[in-house]
This record gives C-alpha cells, sequence and structure tokens, in this order.
C-alpha cells in the first residue's frame, strides 16, 4: 500500500467510531485480516467489536510459554463467552531451548540485547508465522499508552512485515476503553484490578505504583525508551 493512500484512508477515518473502521476493513479484506490479540484490555475490547461484526475473523494470541496463570484463565473465559477458540501459535521449542541453554533461563535482566533476543524468540517470530496469509492486522494500541507510541495513526504500514496495520482505538483515552468493558461485560484479566495496566510475560510484568506510567511494569529494570518488544517497531 503506497504512502499516499495510507495518507487518504487516515483522512476518511479521522472521525470515524473504532466500529466503523472495524468494519470496513473486514468487509473488505474477509479472511486476509486477523486480530492480534495480546489479551489486554484493548485488544478485549477488539475482540469484542470484531466478533460483532463476523464472528469468522480470524484471532489469535501468543503463548509465550512464561505467561501468567490469570492470562491462561482470560484465554479460557473469552474463548467461552464468544464460542470461538482463539488460535494460539507458540515458539519454537528447539529455538528456546538453544537460547535458555546458552545464557540462561532468565537471561533477559541481563542486557536489553538478551531481552530482545527472547522476545524475538518467544514472540516475534510466531507472530511472523501467525501473519501469512494475511494482508491487515488489527492491534490494540492507543497513543496515550507510552512515550513510544505517541505517534501511532489509525492505519499504517508496517513495513517489517509487509501488512497493513490498523490501530481503531488509537484515540481512546483508559477511561473509554473500562468504560466499554464494563458496560459490555467483557472478560478481562484479573491482573488488572491488582495494579497491572499492561501485562505480557510473568517475570517481565509487575504491578505499577500510583503516578507511574501505563507501561512502567512491562521490562521494569530498562529505561522507558527501550520498553517494546518489537513487535510494534516502529
Amino acid at each position: 500500500m503506497q504512502a499516499e493512500e495510507i495518507k487518504q484512508l487516515n483522512e476518511q477515518f479521522a472521525s470515524s467510531t473504532p466500529q466503523e473502521i472495524l468494519r470496513f476493513f473486514i468487509e473488505r479484506y474477509g479472511n486476509k485480516i486477523g486480530l492480534a490479540s495480546s489479551l489486554g484490555a484493548e485488544d478485549q475490547v477488539l475482540t469484542e467489536m470484531v466478533i460483532g461484526i463476523n464472528p469468522d475473523t480470524t484471532i489469535f494470541t501468543l503463548d509465550t510459554g512464561r505467561l501468567f496463570p490469570e492470562t491462561y484463565d482470560l484465554i479460557d473465559r473469552t474463548s467461552r463467552k464468544y464460542k470461538k477458540n482463539l488460535e494460539i501459535f507458540f515458539p519454537k521449542k528447539k529455538k528456546v531451548q538453544k537460547m535458555v541453554n546458552a545464557k540462561g533461563i532468565n537471561l533477559f535482566f541481563e542486557s536489553v540485547e538478551n531481552r530482545k533476543e527472547c522476545c524475538f524468540n518467544r514472540k516475534i517470530e510466531p507472530l511472523q508465522r501467525a501473519f501469512k496469509g494475511l494482508d491487515v492486522w488489527i492491534c490494540g494500541l492507543r497513543s496515550a499508552q507510552s512515550v513510544t507510541r505517541t505517534d501511532v495513526n489509525i492505519v499504517e504500514w508496517d513495513a517489517n512485515n509487509n501488512l497493513i496495520k490498523i490501530n481503531p482505538l488509537v484515540d481512546w483515552t483508559e477511561d473509554q476503553v473500562w468504560a466499554y468493558i464494563n458496560d459490555k461485560g467483557i472478560p478481562y484479566n484479573t491482573l488488572h484490578d491488582k495494579g497491572f495496566p499492561s501485562i505480557g510475560c510473568q517475570p517481565c510484568t509487575r504491578a505499577i505504583e500510583d503516578g507511574e506510567d501505563v507501561r512502567a511494569g512491562r521490562w521494569w529494570w530498562e529505561n522507558p525508551d527501550t520498553k517494546e518488544c518489537g513487535l510494534h517497531k516502529r
């Protein structure tokens, strides 16, 4: 997709609701579009919206092998509520085994490079496999989430994966997300009630303190400007 077309789509949807954006792309791309769910609050909102538009739309998530028990419980509750099994992609066993045996079970604490290697093997490579056959991926990024996401647009070209990336909730506030969840009775990760606004792998996520950035608990030992796993490389 050309830059000019991306620009036109962003102008077209500047005042649209997330549902209007989703309907346009789901109807246009059919089985070539998928929701990549992190199972966070935003992606739970998008799951409800997507299924309401077309329940046959692909929805997938990644099991890194180090998720919280509460996250596995959410996968089950979500599948039951919407009567749809989420597609789950796992890391390649041999890649993870080689990495851990060479650098240790908690290698990510040693350096940013080690942490990114772990993220690549557990998240990015499985995501690349999940993207096969897709032209568009739906994502739950919001511009207010962190300093690394302030320039997110509704429609973007993901050059790393050669896909159109849409962020229907880009302009939503956290309050809007939770108001929608409560209004619709959407299942969510119970860790959100324990001070976890953003939830990833178990050793790399902690609860945050009052006044901290919503992503302060992700890779909490690193500087704010490195706190991305590479899924949303910009």
